[in-house]
């Protein structure tokens, strides 16, 4: 079975055309309009193994934050159309993930209950024209949209380049282990309930 979700999203402020398989290999593609964005989802992808692709066109020429808003919501919908009933998977994942002097930790329940929780103090406000608290608003748009329980926590950093890097690596990998699919109980809800 393939796990794909593809969205196509288009509102007054941005246009996106997103697709990911979530049984991929880390293949990306992205064209956000944001260089430290591309960068950003490209590790994300690469090390949640995940094959992505995206193209955003967004009034970039107001800022980034219709955009960065608008990415989130369409990959959480492309993600959990690509999970479609929860059957078999880990849903949980969690990783501590160092990059260079910074150490972040992900941890996350596929629950079917948005809840963001971040603990993140950076040292910058702009990476570049990236606006640094709009990783918060990417991450809360994702949640909301792929219905998933997340903390997020920067246990250290000085570089404000390494401790975002650090997150969406550790997100990425998180998201990976959660979604996979475990082999002993592979016909199963991962919940008491019978229901995600």
């Amino acid at each position: 079975m393939v796990r794909c979700g593809k969205v196509q999203r288009k509102t007054k402020e941005t246009d996106i055309d997103i697709a990911i398989n979530i049984d991929g290999s880390g293949k990306a593609d992205i064209i956000s309009g944001n260089g430290f964005m591309d960068h950003m989802l490209n590790l994300f992808a690469r090390h949640g193994l995940f094959d992505l692709t995206l193209k955003c066109n967004g009034d970039t020429h107001i800022d980034f934050h219709h955009s960065a808003e608008d990415i989130g919501i369409s990959l959480g919908t492309a993600f959990a159309q690509a999970l479609g009933d929860n059957k078999g998977i880990n849903r949980y994942g969690t990783m501590f993930l160092p990059m260079d002097e910074s150490l972040a930790r992900v941890s996350l329940d596929i629950a079917g209950r948005p809840n963001l929780v971040y603990n993140v103090i950076l040292t910058d406000r702009k990476i570049n024209d990236f606006d640094c608290d709009l990783v918060e608003d990417f991450l809360k748009a994702f949640v909301d949209n792929a219905r998933v329980t997340m903390h997020v926590d920067l246990i250290r950093g000085r570089n404000s380049h390494h401790s975002i890097e650090a997150i969406f690596k550790a997100f990425g990998k998180a998201l990976c282990q959660a979604c996979e699919i475990n082999t002993r109980a592979k016909d199963q809800i991962p919940s008491t309930k019978g229901v995600i």
